[in-house]
């Protein structure tokens, strides 16, 4: 499996919105290759430490594939929704989506090894991007999420790399599957029981598997969806 990477996109911290929130969604295309290091790449900017970006979130992938789709659910939407960057994501491409990655998943971007980790979780940052109160929750319901990779080896990448899929860990656990045990069918016991496994998933999301199975309960999604609180 193989497809082209369109854009590798960087951002720096700036205020978001009308209340001017810091936040690095913003992200603009690199005209040349660019290094990616444990943290994700250079330049790259995170307000929120705390829930952006780190070893298990070094690099958002968001498929541009799914922009006809956006276009035609928000026909009042900004033309944003249609460029590289719109979700603040760093890789941009076209053929690939949720349904097509898998947990683990290596692949070989320019010159560095990247390890799927995780589907994003939307946060209401997002909200304010586009300037659609309930976007984080669009992009939650419809499994267009994109996703994180954490690095394998640092390298280079940039527009017209190739992107390769290496090794398939875990064929069994594509990310719209993923997805719909944590979204749908919250409360999967059998498939939770599996996440919660997953040698490759980060850990934040073991753990959150593990904590349904154990409470029997689903986490509160509202502060990280409407505000006070993010986890993308």
């Amino acid at each position: 499996m193989r497809v082209t990477i369109d854009a590798v996109l960087m951002g720096r911290v700036a205020p978001l919105g009308p209340t001017g929130k810091p936040s690095g969604i913003d992200k603009s295309a690199s005209s040349g290759p660019v290094r990616i290091g444990f943290e994700g790449l250079d330049g790259d900017e995170r307000a929120d430490r705390r829930h952006h970006g780190g070893p298990e979130k070094a690099v958002h992938h968001y498929p541009l594939d799914h922009a006809p789709a956006w276009r035609a659910d928000l026909p009042g939407a900004p033309a944003l929704v249609e460029r590289p960057g719109a979700f603040g994501e760093n890789l941009s491409t076209h053929g690939l989506t949720e349904a097509d990655i898998c947990v683990g998943d290596l692949w070989r971007a320019g010159t560095a090894l990247l390890q799927v980790s995780q589907a994003r979780q939307p946060c209401w940052k997002l909200n304010a991007r586009f300037g659609v109160p309930d976007m984080a929750v669009r992009v939650q319901k419809t499994g267009r999420t994109g996703w994180y990779y954490r690095i394998i080896e640092t390298g280079t990448v940039g527009a017209g790399d190739d992107l390769v899929l290496v090794e398939r860990a875990h064929p069994d656990w594509p990310l719209s599957r993923l997805l719909r045990v944590f979204y749908v069918d919250r409360l999967d016991r059998a498939a939770l029981a599996e996440i919660a496994a997953l040698p490759s998933l980060s850990t934040s999301w073991r753990t959150l598997a593990a904590r349904r199975l154990d409470k029997g309960l689903v986490e509160d999604w509202k502060p990280r969806l409407q505000g006070n609180a993010s986890s993308a």
